[in-house]
């Protein structure tokens, strides 16, 4: 039985011509709303974004699309190393081996919860606030995303304040359902004690579509003291009243309980015993919230709409003992009691507005296209810390005093503006110019401790008002229809966020303290090689000024001080290359169709971050000493990340092994390479691991998949973690084994 293979693609109709989004000289185009087609060839699990997508223009920008209902792997415990295989240079932290915490990164970037990259469900911000503390607690349950966008650094316009780029998550919605109703739901079960119930209701009629799903997971986890829970609820509702209007609602809830096992010492680390902890009270929960409504209006034939209202109210509680992993959380001898923990709360609360418009318009007798939006964003952060927690061993988040310490207040906001314009030059050229206008404030206030006498150490009110504008440039050139050249290059930005200007009263913060800056720039070519091969090989340059660090200073008094402040810059340049080939098709297609196919892809990133110059001081006594860390590597960017597979394929039966190559990299920017005892500094060695994933679809309506991961039992770590969710080194899981079954009725 010929298997049924659902591919996600944006269609963009000519009036003409189905071909009109590779042929952009034609006559005005109509883009039709997003949907799902159902195919038997089209099996790819990456594909290039179309030139012009909703309201948004990839011309010219590195970028892919992920399909994951093409994926060959068990998606249950979010493996990116698996699922953004084929995306090049993504560097991940896989200190999380339950998926709970996303970190990803690129070109030399930190990895630290995806903070580098805007992240976003369905376009709309996911982070606990992307302008001050622009960390990715909550990510989706990979089972329900129906694909994945990525564009580097270059989205900056379109996105705002990122270096790394954009992902965005997008969920189904029902509208790949071509009947009223359909149950589907999956059933997995695993190594370490893993349970997953994924179940789901979709379906569409003339005029509505709709998705709900429930999921839950839970396991003991890789190491001791690692347990987790998640629990998740979506829904969403699409109204099409008449043709061209399209109106969407979505709720999301998120609840996430888990044990942390803490980090290992070098001691511990080099032992070999990686399941080890000694750290059984510290715990971690993060319940999310967010509603969307979204309009999608094609006003005119030229002129589309889109526009966005965005809620989030997001928590993060944590309570443990928080001292390095050389001194032992044991009953202290003269209270018979364990020490009391630190507990930390925070809560997020933010709302968006977007909109979008698309136009195409004649000019010099060919068709172009604006894509112009507006965005208001709002933010209201409180950060509650250093609580004096209680000394049993439970998740227990209250605190024995009447107050914390430090409770503090931040508040974000933001107005933006962005144009870019499709210029298209002759029958081959497209380029596309284009600007962002942003206003970012922040302001912080609140109590950073108490002093002798219970005396308020109260934080320096920092209010901070920015306004500047970013532009880019992106430029195409057709080879043919299936192959282009590109390049761009892209101002982008980071704001300061709210641990740079929430000091301790001895602390400065520079008065000038600026926004870092810089660019992203790509040059590439990309597309098909006969009708088996994509390839995308280009170069790239990301520059990355005024980054924000702290120096050692003396007052006068002679007493030493922080001064928090812009202390260098950075630059990567590097290599990223993709080939996907179903080689042995492309020889023989008599063969392959009697025997099966053997496709292979290389996914490979070659990277060079070092400080242009970058001030540090060390303090001994009295003293201080400074030096300029130029020509240190950046700390966290491996130099050579290659990721490799070979599948089979034959009728309903899908093989792959893929192995997974990453180089050695610097934990800090000093580039200590013994490692210190506390396992915070040192080198990070380079690692390979293998996976072997296989599905059956056993008829159109069941299927089986089986995931091996990490083969060969590796021991490796990809992260010495300074303080939270460390201390210390934070192995990555061995060998394991994932089984899902699932059906759709």
């Amino acid at each position: 039985m010929r298997p049924k293979i659902f591919v996600s693609a944006y269609l963009l109709f000519s009036l003409h011509s189905l071909g009109a989004q590779n042929h952009p000289a034609k006559d005005s185009m109509i883009y039709l709303r997003e949907i799902t087609l159902v195919g038997q060839k089209l099996n790819r699990d990456i594909v290039q974004l179309p030139e012009i997508v909703g309201t948004n223009i990839y011309a010219g920008k590195k970028n892919a699309l992920i399909v994951m209902d093409n994926l060959n792997t068990v998606v249950v415990n979010n493996n990116m190393r698996q699922i953004m295989a084929k995306v090049p240079g993504i560097h991940i932290w896989e200190s999380d081996g339950s998926g709970i915490q996303i970190g990803i990164a690129a070109r030399g970037l930190s990895a630290n919860r995806s903070w580098e990259f805007n992240i976003r469900q369905n376009g709309c911000d996911i982070a606990a606030d992307p302008f001050g503390y622009p960390e990715a607690y909550y990510n989706p349950q990979m089972q329900a995303i129906q694909r994945i966008q990525v564009v580097r650094g270059a989205g900056s316009l379109q996105y705002g304040p990122q270096f790394g780029g954009m992902v965005n998550y997008i969920m189904r919605d029902g509208s790949d359902i071509q009947k009223p109703f359909q149950f589907e739901t999956r059933q997995t079960i695993g190594s370490f004690g893993l349970i997953n119930t994924f179940n789901a209701v979709g379906g569409q009629t003339k005029k509505l579509s709709y998705y709900a799903f429930a999921d839950h997971r839970q396991a003991e986890g890789y190491r001791q003291n690692s347990r987790y829970r998640t629990t998740t609820g979506f829904a969403s509702l699409t109204w099409t009243p008449r043709a061209g209007i399209k109106l969407k609602t979505e709720l999301m809830h998120y609840d996430m309980f888990s044990q942390q096992p803490g980090g290992l010492s070098e001691i511990e680390y080099l032992s070999g015993n990686m399941k080890q902890s000694s750290r059984s009270r510290n715990w971690f929960s993060t319940p999310w919230s967010t509603a969307n409504i979204k309009l999608d209006w094609q006003i005119a034939l030229h002129t589309r709409i889109q526009a966005t209202l965005h809620g989030m109210a997001g928590d993060r509680s944590s309570t443990g003992f928080m001292q390095s992993i050389t001194v032992p959380d044991t009953i202290v001898n003269s209270t018979g009691t364990y020490a009391n923990r630190e507990v930390a709360i925070d809560n997020y609360r933010n709302a968006s507005f977007e909109a979008q418009v698309l136009h195409d318009y004649q000019l010099l007798g060919k068709t172009q296209t604006l894509s112009a939006g507006v965005r208001y964003f709002t933010g209201k952060t409180r950060r509650r810390a250093k609580g004096k927690g209680s000394n049993g061993t439970s998740a227990d988040y209250s605190i024995t005093e009447t107050s914390f310490p430090s409770d503090a207040l931040f508040l974000s906001s933001n107005a933006a503006f962005f144009a870019e314009n499709a210029i298209r030059a002759g029958k081959r050229w497209i380029v596309v110019p284009g600007i962002r206008l942003e206003s970012v404030v922040v302001d912080a206030s609140g109590r950073l401790s108490y002093g002798a006498g219970g005396v308020e150490n109260r934080m320096t009110d920092e209010k901070r008002h920015r306004f500047f504008a970013l532009a880019g440039i992106g430029v195409e050139y057709h080879i043919k229809p299936d192959l282009e050249l590109y390049g761009n290059i892209t101002q982008a930005y980071r704001p300061v966020l709210f641990s740079n200007v929430s000091n301790p009263t001895t602390d400065i913060v520079d008065p000038e303290l600026k926004d870092s800056r810089g660019w992203n720039s790509d040059l590439g070519v990309r597309g098909h090689l006969g009708a088996h091969v994509f390839a995308d090989l280009s170069v790239y340059c990301l520059r990355y000024n005024q980054r924000i660090g702290t120096l050692s200073r003396l007052n006068a008094s002679n007493q030493v001080y922080r001064y928090i402040t812009n202390v260098g810059n950075s630059e990567s340049k590097g290599l990223e290359i993709l080939i996907d080939a179903d080689w042995l098709s492309a020889l023989n297609s008599r063969f392959t169709s009697r025997f099966g196919s053997f496709p292979v892809f290389v996914s490979a990133t070659f990277n060079r971050s070092t400080y242009l110059g970058y001030s540090m001081t060390e303090v001994s006594g009295s003293t201080i000493t400074e030096k300029n860390l130029k020509g240190n590597a950046v700390e966290n960017a491996p130099g050579t990340i290659v990721r490799a597979g070979l599948s089979y394929r034959r009728r309903s039966v899908q093989v792959t092994l893929q192995a997974s190559h990453v180089s050695s990299t610097f934990a800090d920017a000093n580039n200590t390479v013994t490692p210190s005892a506390n396992g915070q500094n040192g080198l990070i060695p380079s690692y390979t691991i293998y996976d072997l994933n296989a599905a059956w679809t056993i008829s159109p309506r069941f299927s089986l998949k089986m995931a091996l991961n990490n083969l060969s039992n590796s021991r490796y770590f990809t992260r010495r973690a300074g303080g939270y969710p460390g201390p210390g080194i934070l192995p990555s899981d061995g060998r394991s084994f994932l089984l899902t079954m699932g059906a759709t009725l």
